[in-house]
């Protein structure tokens, strides 16, 4: 028996404060932050009320649903609604069928390194190659119901170092729901920066870091007409939650030993936590798996933290990284992250320019196409291993957040030598030869020797 369907059922979620403050708030409110402390709120779901229905009640309600063409159930994330924003009417979603992406097998790379059971989880698959589509489409979701409601907003808005905007431009273009974007100048990647612009969203270049964009789109949106679409707001952890739920039950709801995640303004490690959490606490899963936050050298204030033992938040100025969406230097999310560490026994872990370049240059070589992002998790992954942390026998995932086609730049400077800091050790630039057979066949026969 499966539940009965989602308008039947009295699931609720709305906003409370993370440091436990009293106090709810609608999720329909324009509300950011506690209006008692300040601190981060974050959706809270009845769970008594969820409980009504088994844990194999809603394996196989989640299972039925995945790649169903009744909308909108098709989507990776709103096949879990009741999950996420139980509450939203179907007239006011906004999905183009994101998440269920890939969990890829890396047989190859997992047995170089004596870890055969490696799996990286292809997040970047989906509609703007970017994890990000997994809160976009909550978020914009909940702005259009909002509007349809009679809300005086009229615009959203985020600051980012790439993939944020590009999801927060195309689902409000499906929306009819106007963008306004800010971009640190000259600091994303042409792909990345064209995304934005294709949609039509009103894109500003600012000469400053993402930290000096964060803190010009907070002074805009304290106008309630422009909506905050970044990760200090709370609903878009309601979609990147469900990427846990989506690995679980792609191991038929069992559970891995280590997740890997890139991190930068740490929502995305928090939403990973809050849907274990939520698994662990309706009986779907029995245990957590570790996470791990791996964070590039020049941008590491959570791995500086963690080297203090979580004593205190660590703020810096984010030097220049090839890893750019994750420069940043004063995260948003620590005290969620922290959290997310501490209560499954997880670890942080930072890797320089060189390591992760060439992280992701050798992932490259078993069949992967590797983001700088991905390159510093799977950077972190090859320390835990060799440290003798991860053992042969553990089930690992990697999280890949955005696919590699948006940083073409960072691939052909890596082959071409090019990248500052990096010595590219696995380089493989073409070579250009005369139309003469025997030189050809010459050169063939030597590279196939190698």
């Amino acid at each position: 028996m499966t539940p009965a369907a989602p308008t039947a059922q009295p699931y609720n979620a709305h906003f409370r404060c993370f440091r436990g403050c009293p106090g709810e708030y609608s999720a329909y409110d324009v509300i950011y932050t506690c209006p008692t402390c300040g601190g981060l709120l974050e959706v809270h779901h009845d769970v008594d009320a969820l409980r009504r229905h088994t844990a194999d009640e809603w394996k196989a309600l989640f299972e039925k649903r995945v790649g169903s063409s009744r909308w909108p159930y098709g989507s990776g994330v709103w096949g879990m609604r009741e999950w996420v924003m139980p509450d939203l009417r179907d007239e006011n979603v906004v999905s183009m069928y994101e998440g269920n992406t890939n969990l890829f097998w890396a047989e190859r790379l997992g047995k170089q390194l004596g870890v055969p059971d490696l799996w990286i989880k292809l997040c970047g698959n989906s509609h703007t190659g970017s994890f990000k589509d997994l809160g976009m489409t909550v978020l914009v979701s909940v702005v259009k119901q909002m509007i349809a409601a009679g809300s005086p907003v009229r615009a959203v808005a985020a600051a980012s170092t790439g993939d944020t905007s590009a999801a927060l431009a195309a689902y409000a273009a499906y929306a009819g729901i106007p963008a306004i974007i800010f971009l640190p100048s000259g600091k994303v990647s042409t792909a990345q920066l064209i995304q934005p612009v294709a949609n039509g969203a009103h894109v500003l270049a600012l000469d400053t870091d993402f930290d000096g964009c964060m803190r010009i789109v907070k002074e805009v949106t304290q106008d309630n007409s422009i909506y905050l679409a970044n990760s200090m707001n709370s609903i878009r952890v309601e979609g990147q939650k469900t990427v846990a739920v989506e690995i679980v039950r792609q191991f038929e709801w069992e559970i891995p030993d280590w997740i890997i995640i890139p991190v930068g303004n740490l929502g995305n490690i928090s939403a990973l936590y809050k849907g274990l959490k939520l698994m662990q606490d309706l009986g779907l899963i029995n245990r957590l798996p570790r996470l791990v936050a791996a964070q590039a050298g020049k941008a590491s204030p959570f791995y500086q933290s963690f080297r203090n033992g979580f004593r205190e938040k660590v703020a810096l100025h984010a030097g220049t990284t090839l890893a750019s969406a994750i420069q940043i230097g004063d995260p948003v999310s620590y005290e969620k992250a922290v959290q997310a560490v501490v209560a499954t026994n997880g670890l942080v872990e930072m890797a320089s320019e060189h390591e992760l370049a060439n992280a992701a240059a050798r992932a490259d070589l078993t069949g992967m196409y590797t983001c700088p992002h991905t390159g510093v998790a799977l950077a972190a992954l090859f320390k835990l291993v060799e440290r003798g942390e991860i053992k042969a026998t553990d089930r690992v995932v990697v999280i890949s957040t955005a696919h590699g086609l948006k940083f073409t730049g960072f691939k052909v400077g890596y082959h071409e030598g090019k990248l500052d800091e990096v010595e590219s050790e696995l380089a493989n630039p073409p070579l250009y030869l005369p139309a003469d057979a025997s030189i050809v066949k010459e050169t063939i026969a030597r590279r196939l020797a190698l």
